[in-house]
C-alpha cells in the first residue's frame, strides 16, 4: 500500500462516522425546513438518500478508489455541493441555512484548512446555483420554533463529534511524534541512547554540576579486542556481546545514571553525584561481572572491558573537556594491559585510585 493510499484509507475511515452523524442530523434540520414547502416526492427521496445512504456510498467509493485520499476530498466537495443545493431548496430559511453553511465550513477547515474551505465554498455556491435552477427562487425570512429545535441537534452534537475526532487525531500524532523522537535518540541494536542523544545529556549534566556546584563522574567503556571477536566468531556473536553489555548496564546502574552507545564497541555512562572512588567501584564491579560472563552459543568466547573514568572538573569550560578526560583515561587503560579501570582526576589519568587486572 502506498503512503498516499494509507493516508486516504485513514481519512475515509475517520470521516465515515462523522459523515453518518452529520448528514443524519442535517436530514432532521432540512426536513423541518422543507416540510412546510410541500416538496415533490422525488425531493423527499433525494433528501433521504443524502441523509441515510450517501455516507455509505461515499465510504465505499473512497475505499475502492485507486487514490482514496483524493476520492475522499471529492466526496467532501460533493457534501458541500449538496449543502448548497439544500440551502436553495429551503428557500434560504435563515437558521437552517446558516447552520448548514457553518457546519460545513467547520468541517472543511478541520480537514484541509483555508484552501479547502475556499474549495468547499465554491462547491456550495455551485450547489446553490443548481438548486435555484430546479426550485423557484424565493426567500423565507422567518424560522419557525419547530425548525429552530430541529437545528439544535446539528448545532450541538456535530461540533462535539468533530472536536473529538480532531482530539484523537492530535493525540495520535503527538504519540507518533514522541515515538519518532525516541527512535531518533536510541541505538537500534542496544536500546541505549545513541551518540548524539548521550552527548546532549552530558551537556545537561555538565551545566547542572556547574550550576549546583555538585560533582559526578562519566565513564567510557571499550570492549577489548572486539574486532577479533567479530573476525573469529562472526558479527552475530559480536552483536550478542554488545546487547549483553547494554543489558548489564541497564540492570546494574542506578535509575539516575545515563548509559549510551558511543559508537562501535564503545559505551558511555553518566554517573551523577557519584564521587570518583565510588564510581570506580561500580565500574570495576561491572568489569568483573562482564569478564566472567559465559556465552552458551560460544563457550570459548571470552570478553573483557577497559574503562576510563573522569570526575567533574569545575575548571573546565565545557563538557567536551570532561569527555576528553575520560577518553584519556580509557586510552591509558587500553595501553597498559586492558581489562582494567583507570580514573582521571584533575585532568590526569592515574592508576593508584583504582586499578583492576
Amino acid at each position: 500500500m502506498t503512503k498516499t493510499g494509507g493516508k486516504g484509507f485513514s481519512l475515509a475511515r475517520r470521516l465515515y462516522t462523522s459523515r453518518i452523524l452529520g448528514v443524519a442530523l442535517g436530514l432532521v434540520c432540512v426536513s423541518a425546513a422543507m416540510y412546510p414547502l410541500d416538496p415533490a416526492p422525488w425531493v423527499w427521496g433525494f433528501m433521504w438518500f443524502n441523509g441515510l445512504i450517501w455516507p455509505h456510498v461515499a465510504y465505499q467509493w473512497a475505499r475502492r478508489a485507486k487514490r482514496p485520499y483524493h476520492a475522499e476530498h471529492r466526496n467532501l466537495l460533493i457534501d458541500a455541493f449538496l449543502g448548497g443545493f439544500w440551502i436553495a431548496a429551503m428557500h434560504f430559511n435563515p437558521l437552517p441555512s446558516a447552520t448548514t453553511i457553518s457546519m460545513m465550513a467547520m468541517n472543511n477547515v478541520a480537514i484541509g484548512g483555508m484552501r479547502f474551505l475556499l474549495a468547499g465554498t465554491a462547491a456550495q455556491v455551485l450547489g446553490v446555483g443548481v438548486g435555484l435552477q430546479i426550485f423557484a427562487p424565493a426567500f423565507i425570512p422567518a424560522t419557525s420554533p419547530l425548525q429552530l429545535y430541529a437545528c439544535l441537534p446539528l448545532l450541538c452534537l456535530y461540533p462535539l463529534a468533530l472536536g473529538w475526532i480532531c482530539f484523537r487525531q492530535a493525540h495520535t500524532l503527538g504519540r507518533q511524534k514522541r515515538e519518532l523522537l525516541a527512535l531518533s535518540r536510541t541505538d537500534s541494536l542496544t536500546g541505549l541512547l545513541n551518540h548524539g542523544a548521550w552527548k546532549d545529556q552530558l551537556e545537561v549534566e555538565f551545566q547542572r554540576c556547574k550550576r549546583q556546584q555538585k560533582g559526578g563522574a562519566i565513564a567510557l567503556i571499550d570492549i577489548d579486542h572486539f574486532k577479533a571477536i567479530n573476525d573469529t566468531y562472526g558479527h552475530v556473536a559480536g552483536d550478542i556481546v554488545l546487547r549483553q553489555l547494554s543489558k548489564m548496564l541497564r540492570q546494574n546502574l542506578r535509575a539516575t545514571d545515563v548509559a549510551g552507545r558511543y559508537g562501535g564497541d564503545e559505551f558511555c555512562v553518566i554517573l551523577p553525584d557519584l564521587p570518583l572512588n565510588r564510581a570506580a567501584v561500580v565500574m570495576d564491579a561491572l568489569r568483573d561481572r562482564f569478564a566472567t560472563l559465559g556465552y552458551e552459543q560460544n563457550p570459548a568466547l571470552k570478553v573483557s572491558l577497559s574503562i576510563g573514568l573522569a570526575s567533574f572538573n569545575p575548571a573546565h569550560a565545557d563538557a567536551t573537556l570532561w569527555l576528553n578526560d575520560a577518553d584519556h583515561a580509557l586510552y591509558e587503560a587500553k595501553t597498559t594491559g586492558r581489562n582494567r579501570v583507570i580514573c582521571c582526576g584533575n585532568g590526569k589519568p592515574h592508576r593508584e585510585l583504582f586499578n583492576s587486572v
